[in-house]
């Protein structure tokens, strides 16, 4: 168990990345996307128009999402017969046909909470897209904004099927389940929310989606959410340093407890398996394996000098030498000191006994206020900070 290796490019801050068989997309807030094989970066990493790339997700037919900082998400392909690094741009979200249509016409206008700009096409965010998440079965994308909203684009053609003002403050996180047809949404307004798609009477393959329930409320802004499909259990991280989850049973959210391990606030959170993994504005990242309801703490991974942005995993093909058929994970995670760091773990080695759960059968603990004694180095204050409130620099949002 340890880290396997750095990739390390002078492109800004690491704000996203995705992981898809042997290849490894990163995205910075520089205008580059960069493609990485067998931790080597693979000529012809694509460019994109705006700057800074918050959110990366690949379909299962080979196209790559991106969410960017101007509202848009840009949608690339690799070229056929090409090696997985020569990509073009194949549209964007909306189409440009779709929001000319909806420019001219009144009623396609909504209002915003953005300084200077009152009114804007209810296609297109009207601020940066913080979140990207895939329902392949359902043939669905979902995009989360700063703007208070989700939209529901139709993978096939790049509809927008529905907008949705879900939050009373920017939308941080937010993660697809494949079970029961329902979404989960994470906000700077201290709220995690449950949505369940509907069909809706617009006929057409439009989408209804209705709010379920409020999972969570609390002072301190969600800053990630990840779902186990499998297991249905759904993790959320928040700026008070914790990740929370709940068991989905029966239809409903069950909370199961809180897993405490960082410092400072919870940036990023992935689940492969029985393993879920939290990166943090503290630069280290906590590993914890689920045994049935409850989570045992594996391994603090502490290499990266500035706070952990964005994380990945996927299970590792490779057996290892007398593993006895434990499995064995291979995590990304990008930093905001520019740098992926490549680390392979198993889920049998209980090496870290300082990470804590804890579980109660009613609410859960009161948010701990440790994370505010550990400040962050003086050169990422500005970068880090996870959206809260608009006092907050916009460009530093989670």
């Amino acid at each position: 168990m340890g880290l396997i290796a750095s990739l390390v490019k002078e492109d800004g801050h690491v704000y996203s990345l995705a992981a898809t068989g042997d290849v490894l997309y990163t995205g910075t807030d520089s205008r580059n996307v960069r493609v990485w094989r067998d931790n080597r970066e693979l000529a012809g990493s694509f460019r994109t128009a705006s700057g800074l790339v918050k959110a990366i997700v690949v379909a299962g037919d080979g196209r790559i999402f991106t969410g960017h900082k101007d509202g848009k998400v840009r949608v690339w392909r690799a070229d056929d017969g090409a090696s997985p690094a020569a990509h073009r741009q194949v549209g964007s979200l909306p189409r440009l046909a779709d929001y000319l249509r909806s420019a001219v016409n009144p009623a396609g206008y909504v209002q915003t909470e953005r300084k200077g700009r009152k009114r804007a096409v209810w296609l297109r965010h009207s601020d940066a897209v913080s979140s990207l998440s895939l329902d392949e079965g359902a043939g669905l994308l979902y995009s989360a904004s700063w703007d208070r909203t989700f939209k529901v684009w139709r993978v096939s053609d790049s509809k927008c099927l529905e907008s949705v003002r879900a939050h009373d403050d920017a939308v941080n996180t937010m993660a697809a389940a494949v079970f029961d047809n329902v979404v989960f949404t994470g906000s700077a307004d201290g709220t995690v929310k449950v949505w369940r798609r509907m069909a809706s009477s617009k006929g057409g393959g439009a989408t209804k989606h209705v709010l379920e329930k409020v999972l969570r409320e609390g002072e301190s802004a969600v800053t990630a959410i990840a779902v186990s499909s499998v297991y249905r259990v759904v993790y959320v991280g928040s700026s008070d340093g914790m990740v929370t989850y709940w068991h989905w049973i029966d239809g409903e959210a069950r909370y199961g407890g809180v897993l405490k391990g960082h410092k400072m606030a919870v940036m990023c959170l992935a689940v492969a398996g029985n393993v879920v993994v939290s990166g943090s504005a503290d630069r280290a990242l906590c590993v914890w394996r689920r045994d049935g309801a409850e989570h045992v703490g594996l391994a603090v991974l502490a290499g990266h000098t500035g706070p952990v942005k964005c994380v990945a995993m996927d299970m590792d093909e490779e057996e290892a030498p007398g593993s006895s058929g434990d499995r064995r994970f291979v995590v990304y995670s990008g930093s905001l000191d520019g740098s992926v760091k490549v680390w392979r773990l198993s889920d049998a080695d209980v090496r870290e006994p300082a990470l804590a759960t804890e579980r109660t059968a009613t609410a859960p603990p009161q948010p701990s206020d440790d994370w505010r004694s550990r400040p962050a180095p003086a050169l990422y204050v500005g970068a880090w900070a996870p959206y809260q409130t608009p006092e907050f620099m916009r460009v530093a949002a989670a």
